[in-house]
């Protein structure tokens, strides 16, 4: 899957890497703990928060995610975008709720990593 495909599957609009839209996906996690991401996301990811701040775009590029799915409308504020732009990761936002939003790119095909196991 690339960038593009989740823009149109969520309704979502691109804020920033309108030109990385033919980046390729390979695995997709929801989360507002940066600690579960770091736990389990896997490079060339996409990323679906409802947090919004300085630490979800740090968290990103430490763990070369190159998409980041704002949801519930959620906007990143101007320090976030050129944050963003610096280091190379597509932001979009879409109206879903992260469930719903993890559902819908699920049901098309994108997956997570490996299950957890204790």
């Amino acid at each position: 899957m690339i960038i593009e495909d989740i823009k149109e599957i969520l309704g979502a609009k691109i804020i920033v890497g309108e030109e990385w839209q033919d980046r390729e996906v390979h695995t997709a996690c929801g989360a507002d703990m940066m600690s579960d991401v770091l736990a389990f996301m896997k490079d060339q990811s996409v990323l679906l928060t409802g947090l919004c701040n300085l630490q979800v775009i740090r968290t990103a590029e430490m763990m070369d995610i190159v998409c980041i799915v704002f949801v519930r409308g959620k906007e990143p504020d101007e320090s976030m975008i050129e944050m963003a732009k610096e280091k190379g990761i597509a932001i979009l936002s879409t109206g879903h709720r992260m469930f719903s939003a993890c559902g819908l790119l699920y049901e098309k095909g994108l997956r997570g990593g490996p299950t957890y196991r204790e």
